[in-house]
């Protein structure tokens, strides 16, 4: 059986790893830990130069970046909206996400947010590489954990046979939608 103590990094591409690297540290307190550079792939062993760096997410948590000067440039896929791949981190409390906020938009970053999700509360902000970072704090109670893996099964179910949201726990989202009715 395979047992998975946790990730221990997550990838993706960037545009300027140096300017990468010092955006996480001014904008996010991240630590840069590591550079690997080569000029092959080692699993590949293909011809293709890259700098790869990472970052301390906390708590053993690591995001690593892909500078490819060689391949074409960085795009998106046209058919996701910007909203669904996204990096979250967790933060302490409402404290620190609205100090986060107030801390990221001095810095000139623009936030969304504070939106309602029932069990966490979260803003919402891009990097220079065009990634979607959320800043997040779990404010769910065990008991309401307890529901929402309860109904997964059958939410699951459900919606595999009608591709429409299932009602099960609409509540998360109740609060950040009133303003519509």
């Amino acid at each position: 059986m395979i047992q998975i103590q946790q990730i221990h990094h997550v990838a993706y591409r960037c545009r300027d790893a140096k300017e990468t690297v010092e955006w996480y540290q001014d904008k996010l307190d991240m630590e840069f830990l590591v550079a690997i550079a080569e000029d092959r792939v080692p699993s590949t062993k293909a011809p293709d130069p890259y700098m790869h760096l990472f970052l301390d997410a906390g708590n053993g948590n690591i995001l690593a970046f892909f500078e490819l000067p060689n391949s074409p440039e960085m795009g998106r896929d046209p058919n996701t909206p910007e909203w669904v791949q996204h990096i979250a981190f967790r933060v302490a409390d409402e404290a620190a996400l609205l100090s986060a906020k107030e801390q990221l938009e001095s810095k000139g970053v623009e936030v969304v947010g504070p939106t309602e999700h029932g069990i966490i509360r979260s803003i919402y902000f891009f990097d220079p590489n065009g990634h979607r970072l959320e800043l997040t704090y779990v404010k769910g109670t065990p008991e309401q954990m307890r529901q929402l893996k309860e109904v997964a099964p059958a939410m699951i179910e459900e919606w595999s046979k009608t591709k429409r949201a299932p009602k099960h726990a609409a509540w998360l989202h109740e609060e950040e939608f009133k303003a519509l009715d």
